[in-house]
């Protein structure tokens, strides 16, 4: 009698782990919420600054926090903190680039510093004109993102990020919600698609560094 040798099953598929799923969305909220906050305390402590040398101007019924900023900046850029911090690892992954250049808190905090300092230069730098000023910034900015950053995906969304977030700039200024002083580039200044750009690689560097704190942690949890 001849024998039928059993057929081959194939590759085993590894188990569903609800587990890792949970854990996974459990940090990624963690993340998102730090990124909130990060970008809230930013708006806060950066509009304070404009507001003080009269910068920005906000309608006075609208005035509704100690720092002198309208309520709903805060939140807003919390969001795009958010969703920037959470967009840049997830870009280094789908291109296969994974960002490994300078990965610690340490630098992250002096990038965050940095990117303080250009905002304040912007508001208290006098200069002949506001082209010196904005060349100046777009200087500061592009060192900034070679000293922290250096990939090409973080220059392409920093660039990205300064033009979307300086047409929405626009068109709240064009709608009346808030408006610049001495406007010269279209209702705004030239140099805010500067501030914006460091405010990008600034958010997505500690987006960057917080995904490589959930890496480390997940692997230490599979090795125990």
């Amino acid at each position: 009698a001849c024998r039928t040798r059993p057929r081959d099953p194939g590759p085993r598929r590894p188990p569903y782990n609800s587990g890792h799923v949970n854990s996974w969305h459990h940090h990624l909220v963690q993340r998102s919420l730090v990124l909130f906050s990060v970008g809230v305390v930013l708006a806060l402590v950066l509009n304070l600054l404009q507001v003080q040398r009269n910068v920005t101007l906000f309608p006075d019924e609208v005035i509704a926090t100690i720092f002198s900023s309208a309520w709903w900046v805060p939140p807003c850029c919390g969001t795009a903190a958010a969703v920037v911090g959470l967009l840049y690892p997830c870009i280094d992954s789908h291109l296969g680039e994974p960002h490994k250049f300078k990965r610690e808190w340490a630098s992250v905090m002096r990038c965050v510093a940095v990117f303080v300092g250009i905002n304040h230069a912007s508001a208290k730098l006098d200069f002949a004109n506001n082209v010196q000023l904005s060349l100046t910034l777009a200087a500061l900015s592009l060192g900034l993102w070679w000293t922290f950053d250096r990939s090409r995906s973080g220059l392409g969304l920093g660039i990205t990020i300064a033009f979307l977030a300086t047409l929405i700039t626009q068109l709240l200024v064009y709608n009346g919600v808030y408006q610049y002083t001495s406007p010269d580039f279209l209702y705004i200044r030239s140099w805010l698609p500067c501030i914006f750009f460091s405010g990008g690689v600034t958010v997505g560097n500690i987006g960057r560094q917080l995904a490589m704190v959930r890496k480390v942690v997940t692997l230490a949890s599979r090795e125990s």
